[in-house]
């Protein structure tokens, strides 16, 4: 497969190689299990999406969205079903699709392609009237590209800035851009502008504020400008992401260009991409399944708990450390305590264990007996593996330990097709974004987007 432009050479930038890649990329180009990966995401999303409805901070970003655009336009907004721009259907639905922290997240890049990539293809492609299959292949680069730029910037950046934020800007203009036709020049440009608009703090964790939707929202939408300007010649930076004062140089210290550009089209990172099972950060994940492990393995209930140790990375306790006493469902989801605590009691850390539990006596109990330790075996092995490892204190004086290298969602322990449209009906149900009779149809026509010849409205208007 040749990616790239026919005037390309071994001194091509990297940032070059990759927007030629993002630029040339045919469906017929895309390995079948890829694209079958990709519907599997696509289904995850929606549903994610769906379950954003009544959120409040999505509610505040959609209201905005609706009063600076237009009344009605060509591209839907899923939570309250009414049409607008492209550009402002993208942020409300990037907004929707992250609040109930169900979508997915690739482990080597830390890194939430999802919500920055499907909202801002599916608006474009309702608005130009784009095939089913050609949305899909824009979704497949921008997951590409994102990922790849996630990787690219490290643990370093990942410690203060929030990745989906940063590289998500990226990975939305390289899924508008292919749909919108950028050749490689173009796409370059484009990269340019998504990438000085890149933006996306972890601060917000500390106070529990709405930040974490906003910066889904703004990757969205400033990647959807960047592709629309450079169509009309609006240029960019050329090297945005390696140069001098570029997004390495001001945002990371480990970054590591070879990652832009290795195994492209070969290596298929979108395929790497995890789903959620667990609706708390990813972080939680490892832990909460090696703990329900030790739970299952002994026939514990959460009475029997003394203590847990979670044996975790750098990168967990960086995220989930400043959050010890959760004041809203939203940052609890980041509190590992709370997180095991709930899975200690339903065995699932679900939308619903949180809205009912997550402050509750018994779930502050536990919470307030788990403590982070860094494990140089966890911390070595990440990002590219998250391994959950618990050590666990009974009241009756056993000291027993659990270990699980692959996550529920994890591409060797993934969700099958019946589990994702399972959890896709039932983040439905807990948010009423669509009744069950509706969604089940909904979802058995998205399992079919890549027969549909061109994306229309998925959801009945309201």
């Amino acid at each position: 497969m040749n990616v790239l432009s026919p005037n390309s050479t071994a001194n091509i930038s990297a940032t070059a190689t990759l927007a030629a890649f993002a630029a040339n990329l045919k469906t017929a180009d895309i390995p079948q299990h890829v694209l079958r990966k990709t519907e599997d995401l696509w289904v995850d999303w929606f549903g994610s999406a769906i379950a954003g409805h009544g959120a409040r901070p999505v509610e505040t970003l959609t209201q905005f969205a609706l009063s600076m655009g237009p009344a009605s336009g060509p591209s839907e907004v899923l939570t309250n079903r009414s049409t607008t721009s492209p550009y402002w259907a993208a942020m409300a639905n990037a907004a929707a699709s992250h609040v109930a922290e169900q979508d997915d997240v690739h482990n080597g890049s830390v890194f939430h392609p999802a919500t920055v990539v499907f909202p801002p293809a599916l608006a474009v492609a309702q608005a130009i009237g784009a095939s089913g299959a050609q949305l899909i292949t824009a979704a497949v680069v921008g997951y590409e590209v994102g990922i790849r730029v996630g990787e690219f910037l490290g643990r370093s950046h990942y410690r203060v800035f929030h990745t989906t934020g940063t590289a998500g800007t990226l990975a939305a203009a390289a899924a508008v851009g292919h749909l919108l036709g950028l050749n490689a020049v173009q796409m370059q440009h484009a990269f340019g502008s998504a990438g000085t608009q890149s933006a996306g703090l972890w601060e917000f964790l500390r106070t529990a504020s709405d930040s974490k939707q906003l910066h889904t929202a703004h990757a969205a939408g400033a990647g959807l400008m960047a592709a629309y300007l450079s169509k009309n010649n609006f240029t960019g930076a050329a090297q945005i992401l390696e140069g001098p004062q570029g997004m390495a140089a001001g945002m990371s210290s480990d970054a590591d260009v070879r990652k832009l550009t290795n195994g492209l089209g070969t290596r298929w990172a979108t395929a790497e991409t995890s789903f959620k099972y667990h609706a708390s950060c990813r972080h939680t994940h490892p832990a909460a399944d090696a703990l329900l492990k030790v739970m299952q393995d002994h026939q514990l209930h959460i009475a029997d708990l003394a203590r847990v140790i979670t044996h975790v990375h750098q990168g967990a306790i960086d995220v989930l450390g400043p959050v010890t006493h959760p004041s809203t469902v939203h940052q609890s989801k980041f509190s590992m305590g709370t997180v095991l605590a709930l899975v200690a009691r339903f065995e699932h850390a679900g939308l619903s264990e949180f809205d009912q539990y997550f402050k509750d006596d018994i779930t502050q109990a536990l919470r307030d007996k788990v403590e982070m330790v860094l494990d140089q075996e966890v911390d070595t092995a990440y990002p590219q593996r998250w391994i959950g490892k618990v050590t666990v204190h009974t009241t009756d004086g056993r000291v027993l330990t659990g270990r699980v290298d692959e996550p529920k969602g994890d591409p060797g322990n993934t969700l099958s097709r019946d589990e994702i449209t399972a959890k896709a009906l039932r983040l439905a149900a807990h948010s009423g974004g669509a009744t069950p009779h509706e969604m089940a149809g909904v979802v058995a026509q998205l399992w079919q987007v890549m027969q549909w010849p061109n994306v229309g409205r998925i959801l009945s208007p309201a």
